[in-house]
């Protein structure tokens, strides 16, 4: 493993009576083991593809075959789609400086976009400032009827056409494969039009997807290694397959915890703090999932994202002063030592003598410690992670790591973390409402 997890900080006999009791814990690790066999059962009868998904590779090469293609002569890629169709794809980015400030517009050409949002305003601008001629487009949606995707599409389509532009040849889809008796518009739309689409797997939901082509393709357009992120989500499952107790897979630990302490001290939040930049997409695709998985039946609890340094100057006088209804998850990366280092007289001239051959680094890894520390000296349970070096392997292992520690939340709090019953429900009605 190359993530390390921690929880003493959670500990009620480390932090008070905020912290979960040791007999709260052991029952929901007890409890875990049901969920563990199930997940081994899944594997070995090849009933939950998610799980196969770190030793499968016979789908690689044609991955990096359609990236290719994207780049090749590409100014822009603008990937199309919402939810769990553009945020594992946007985490996995970051690696490569997406949406990373003061880097993600720096980076040399393809340029890429996600737009996962629906703005009227925002959208008409894109299409009207993109060099069409030179930019490529990708639309995913696992159903293929996303209200969302579909209209972009369209609009994307029109544009092209207005612009005389080869849409074989600028536009990709990603969707599951057609079925008898079941409309799939995108894939009727692009196909009609020549364009080629790669299959999404039709048993792996869109918010699980990020292993798959759904956040493969645009690693691989950006050059990131696809492989590796394979790999690295095999290093979560290990423990899982490797029978190991409940207590000793850090998935079913993570999950035990997050329910004992909803069950025994109602901390109904859960909150995930991250000390990179480049963990920033990470934090909220990891909302996504805890909350469309578990948010049913009246269970689950809110997970919510932060960013470290910057949210301790927004959040942290909250967390640590407000409703003690949370459990605190902090992220850091190995920085100690990286980054710009300070020179001396410019440090003195500052006021700040000490400063003087320190790194950037170095004050973002002293800040992450010292806000576990106190929020963990003030009574609140702190769960802390730590990934020395952030690179591909390293995120697959942390992506696996929380499917896996959500799924086996869902088993002890007795639901399905694969339907989202809320969700569909909203999409009939918008579609309603839009007709009328």
């Amino acid at each position: 493993m190359s993530i390390t997890q921690n929880i003493d900080a959670a500990l009620e006999k480390n932090v008070g009576p905020h912290g979960i009791a040791d007999a709260a814990l052991s029952g929901a690790l007890a409890r875990a083991e049901g969920a563990l066999d199930r997940l081994r059962q899944h594997y070995a009868e090849g009933t939950l593809p998610l799980l196969r998904l770190p030793e499968k590779q016979d789908d690689l090469a044609q991955i990096r075959e359609a990236a290719a293609r994207l780049k090749a002569g590409a100014s822009d890629i603008v990937i199309l789609g919402t939810g769990g169709s553009s945020l594992g794809g946007q985490t996995i980015a970051q690696l490569a400086g997406f949406n990373v400030p003061g880097v993600g517009a720096l980076r040399d050409p393809p340029r890429i976009h996600f737009i996962d949002n629906l703005d009227a305003s925002s959208f008409e601008t894109m299409l009207k400032r993109l060099p069409l001629k030179t930019s490529r487009f990708v639309a995913i949606s696992k159903s293929g009827g996303t209200a969302e995707t579909l209209m972009q599409t369209i609009a994307v389509m029109s544009a092209l056409k207005a612009a005389d532009a080869d849409l074989p040849k600028a536009m990709l889809g990603i969707s599951e494969p057609a079925k008898a008796g079941k409309r799939n518009g995108l894939r009727d739309l692009l196909t009609q039009h020549g364009v080629s689409l790669l299959d999404h797997d039709p048993n792996v939901g869109g918010r699980y997807s990020a292993l798959t082509n759904v956040g493969l393709l645009p690693a691989a357009a950006l050059g990131l290694d696809i492989g590796a992120i394979r790999q690295g989500a095999g290093r979560a499952l290990a423990p899982v397959l490797a029978k190991k107790a409940p207590a000793e897979v850090p998935a079913a630990l993570g999950a035990a915890l997050n329910v004992a302490l909803a069950e025994t001290r109602q901390k109904s939040i859960s909150v995930l703090m991250a000390y990179a930049d480049r963990l920033e997409r990470f934090t909220h695709w990891y909302v996504q999932l805890w909350a469309e998985s578990l948010g049913k039946g009246g269970k689950g609890t809110t997970p919510v994202a932060a960013l470290g340094p910057v949210d301790q100057h927004s959040q942290v006088q909250l967390f640590i002063a407000g409703p003690r209804d949370k459990l605190f998850n902090v992220l850091t990366v190995g920085s100690k030592g990286r980054g710009p280092r300070m020179d001396a007289e410019l440090s003195k001239i500052a006021g700040e003598p000490g400063f003087a051959g320190k790194t950037i680094g170095d004050l973002a890894a002293a800040e992450g410690r010292a806000t576990a520390e106190t929020l963990a000296k003030n009574g609140c349970p702190v769960r802390a992670f730590h990934v020395e070096t952030l690179d591909e392997a390293a995120l697959g292992e942390l992506m696996m790591h929380f499917m896996l520690e959500t799924i086996i939340a869902a088993h002890l709090m007795g639901i399905d973390a694969f339907d989202q019953p809320a969700v569909e429900e909203g999409k009939v009605l918008a579609k309603k409402y839009l007709l009328d």
